[in-house]
């Protein structure tokens, strides 16, 4: 049986099972949450399926996203993953990975956790939207832009505002299904 999708997932088998399976979902682990973050700033300039292809292999690079020992990554450890043809090879990025997890740690220090900082913003209850079409999904709002400069602050880097829309969707603080997806009305029964 056919099932209608948002029209972003139809290009690739690995695009349809992330829309299928993750994309919206709401995350409260701050391990997921820190990928996403990571994910989501390596994309910047490229695809998201780009970024799917290699997810393992930033996952094995990045110690599975360990956000502890990422903090302590050496000058080393940059040149190391600098030479890994798995990953996306862009010093800025990889540097901001470090700072990110540093600032993810600090986060967590004032907050507990990372999900109770970020959950607030929205009330610890997703933002619903009703786009009926992908034209009328924005790049970003004004939330995404209150988180980018709060986090940015903090020490965060690769983590403009439209990168945070991207990360809002991907974790369920918005649901930004078409209201014609299989996984519109999913996705709201799971708050």
């Amino acid at each position: 049986m056919s099932r209608n999708r948002c029209e972003w997932a139809l290009n690739s088998e690995l695009m349809k099972n992330y829309h299928d399976k993750e994309w919206g979902v709401p995350q409260h682990d701050d391990k997921v949450l820190f990928e996403f973050l990571i994910l989501e700033g390596m994309q910047a300039g490229l695809s998201w399926d780009t970024i799917l292809k290699k997810r393992e292999n930033f996952r094995k690079a990045f110690d599975n996203f360990d956000y502890i020992k990422i903090a302590n990554y050496s000058e080393d450890k940059i040149e190391i993953l600098l030479q890994n043809k798995g990953i996306i090879r862009n010093r800025l990025k990889i540097q901001s990975l470090i700072s990110n997890a540093k600032a993810f740690l600090s986060i967590q220090n004032e907050y507990s956790t990372f999900d109770n900082y970020i959950w607030n913003f929205v009330n610890y209850k997703p933002i619903v939207n009703t786009w009926s079409s992908l034209n009328e999904i924005p790049s970003n709002t004004a939330l995404s832009e209150k988180i980018s400069k709060d986090l940015k602050k903090i020490g965060f880097k690769f983590i403009g505002t439209t990168i945070i829309y991207a990360f809002m969707q991907a974790v369920g603080l918005v649901n930004d299904h078409a209201t014609y997806c299989f996984r519109y009305e999913e996705i709201k029964k799971l708050y």
